[in-house]
């Protein structure tokens, strides 16, 4: 073998298996989450200013938020849930 060939088998061996642990690969796996948390932090951050936005132009913020859970569910959800609600509500006397 080689010098630099026994040279990249030690340094292979020493980046790649660390305590039975692939070392590259972990590193890999947790620089992407830490990329992707800090895409959603920015995210959340736009959210936020749009949310501002809507406010400002007169929306109640909550209800945008409630109409966008509603648009998530299936129609057929949000209809027995409606019918749910309004059952609910007669019963109190609401």
């Amino acid at each position: 073998m080689l010098a630099h060939e026994e040279q990249d088998t030690a340094s292979a061996e020493t980046t790649v298996q660390t305590g039975g642990i692939a070392a590259d690969r972990l590193r890999s796996i947790i620089e992407r989450v830490e990329r992707l948390e800090e895409e959603r932090k920015a995210l959340a951050g736009d959210i936020k200013d749009i949310f501002s936005e809507a406010k400002s132009a007169g929306f109640d913020v909550k209800i945008i938020k409630q109409i966008l859970k509603l648009r998530k569910i299936e129609p057929a959800q949000v209809e027995e849930q409606e019918t749910l609600l309004d059952i609910y509500r007669r019963a109190l006397g609401m």
